[in-house]
C-alpha cells in the first residue's frame, strides 16, 4: 500500500501552497498593471554610427571598454522585422555580454524602426550600402582590417546576400544562426504567399510597410497552440519571480516587432520564397545575379532542432551551398531564441558558439599567421 503523509508534511504542503498563491497574487497584479517590468538592452554601448534609422552600436563591459583577447572584431547583423535586444536580453542572459566576457570586441547593426523614408528600401540597399558602410566604420573604429561577421535570423540573410555579392568584402569569417534558405520549409508564413497566393501589397499600411501587427501574427500562425500553453506554464510558475521576470522579457521581445519594408519585403516573398532562389541559386540584387557559391570566407552555420520559426528543414541546405573549403554546420538542441537565452543557451549553445567563433580568430598580442583564417 501507498504510504500515507504525515501530518506535519501535509502542513507543510498546504503553507506551500498558500504561500505560492500569495505570490501568484502578487505577481500577477504586477503583470496586469505592468510594473516592475525587468530592463532590457542593458549592456553599456556607443553610436559610433548611424544612417536613416539604422545605427551602429559599439558595446563595452559596465564599468568601462571590453578586455579585448580576440581579434578582428565581430559585427552583428540583426534582422529586419524584429528588436535587437533579444542578444542582449537582461543582465546575466545576454548573449552579447557572454560575448564581451569570452574577449570579443562587439559591433552590432541595429536597423532601428522603419518608416514611411524606409518603405521603397531594396534588399540592395542592406547589403550593397548600408553593410559595407558598416563595415567600414568597423574597422575605422578598431584600428582593424577585417571583421567577423554574425548575422542572426534574417540577419543571416542579409549577410549571406552581402557576402556572396561582395567577395572582396573584408571578412575574417561569416557565422549565421538560425537563417533559413529553403523557404518551402517555413510552414505557414510562407504558405500564405506560396499557396495562399496572397499580394504583399494587400497587407501593406500608410506608410508603405509591412505592420508590426501582421508580422506578430504570421509568428503566431507558426505555433497555434503556444499562447494557451505559455499562460498555463505562467500560471504553474506564476510565484517564482525569477521564472515571471524571465517570461516578461522574452514574451515582450517575442511580441515586439518593427515593420518591415515594403519594397524589401516584396523582394523576399518574390525572389526567396516564391522562386526559393537561395536553394535555386537563382538570386539577384541590382540586376546582377548573386551566388551564396562564391562565399569563400570561413563559414558556420548554426541551426537549432526545435526552432519553430526557421526549421531545421529551413536551414540544413545552407551549408552545402555556400562556397567556403572551411565550413561548418552546428546542429544544436534548442529553439529560436533558445540558441542564444536561457539556462540551456549559457550552458551550453552560447559556450559551443563562442567556442567556434575564438577558432577563428587570433589573440591580441599575438602575431597571426600568413594566410591564416578560421582553425578548427
Amino acid at each position: 500500500m501507498p504510504s500515507v503523509p504525515s501530518p506535519q508534511t501535509i502542513l507543510d504542503r498546504v503553507r506551500r501552497d498558500v504561500e505560492r498563491n500569495a505570490l501568484r497574487a502578487r505577481n500577477g497584479i504586477k503583470l496586469v498593471a505592468g510594473v516592475d517590468r525587468p530592463g532590457v538592452g542593458c549592456t553599456p554601448k556607443d553610436v559610433v554610427w548611424e544612417r536613416g534609422r539604422c545605427q551602429l552600436w559599439h558595446y563595452r563591459r559596465e564599468g568601462g571598454p571590453p578586455a579585448k583577447r580576440y581579434r578582428p572584431p565581430l559585427l552583428i547583423v540583426f534582422s529586419l522585422v524584429s528588436r535587437s535586444y533579444i542578444l542582449d536580453l537582461t543582465p546575466g542572459n545576454s548573449f552579447v555580454e557572454h560575448l564581451l566576457d569570452a574577449g570579443f570586441d562587439v559591433y552590432l547593426l541595429d536597423w532601428g524602426e522603419p518608416d514611411e523614408r524606409d518603405a521603397q528600401n531594396r534588399l540592395e540597399d542592406y547589403v550593397d550600402d548600408y553593410l559595407p558602410a558598416g563595415i567600414a566604420r568597423v574597422l575605422e573604429d578598431s584600428g582593424a582590417d577585417e571583421v567577423n561577421l554574425f548575422g542572426y535570423c534574417f540577419g543571416g540573410n542579409l549577410a549571406l546576400l552581402h557576402a556572396a555579392a561582395h567577395p572582396g568584402s573584408p571578412l575574417r569569417s561569416l557565422t549565421v544562426l538560425a537563417t533559413p534558405v529553403d523557404f518551402r520549409h517555413m510552414g505557414p508564413m510562407a504558405d500564405v504567399f506560396l499557396k495562399g497566393g496572397l499580394d504583399v501589397d494587400r497587407v501593406l499600411d500608410a506608410d508603405g510597410n509591412v505592420p508590426p501587427s501582421v508580422v506578430v501574427q504570421g509568428f503566431r500562425t507558426l505555433t497555434p497552440t503556444a499562447e494557451v500553453t505559455r499562460y498555463v506554464t505562467l500560471w504553474e510558475r506564476l510565484w517564482n519571480d525569477e521564472y515571471v521576470a524571465a517570461y516578461q522579457a522574452m514574451t515582450g521581445w517575442s511580441d515586439d516587432h518593427v515593420p518591415f519594408p515594403g519594397a524589401a519585403a516584396k523582394q523576399t516573398v518574390e525572389m526567396l520564397v516564391r522562386d526559393n532562389a537561395m536553394v535555386r541559386d537563382r538570386l539577384r540584387l541590382g540586376g546582377r545575379p548573386v551566388h551564396l557559391s562564391d562565399i569563400t570566407v570561413p563559414f558556420l552555420t548554426v541551426r537549432a532542432d526545435r526552432d519553430h520559426i526557421v526549421p531545421a528543414d529551413a536551414s540544413a541546405p545552407l551549408v552545402d551551398l555556400v562556397g567556403s573549403a572551411d565550413k561548418h554546420e552546428l546542429r544544436l538542441p534548442a529553439g529560436h531564441m533558445g540558441l542564444v537565452v536561457g539556462r540551456t543557451a549559457a550552458r551550453t549553445t552560447v559556450p559551443t558558439i563562442i567556442d567556434f567563433l575564438r577558432r577563428r580568430c587570433d589573440e591580441v598580442g599575438a602575431p597571426a599567421a600568413a594566410g591564416e583564417g578560421a582553425r578548427v
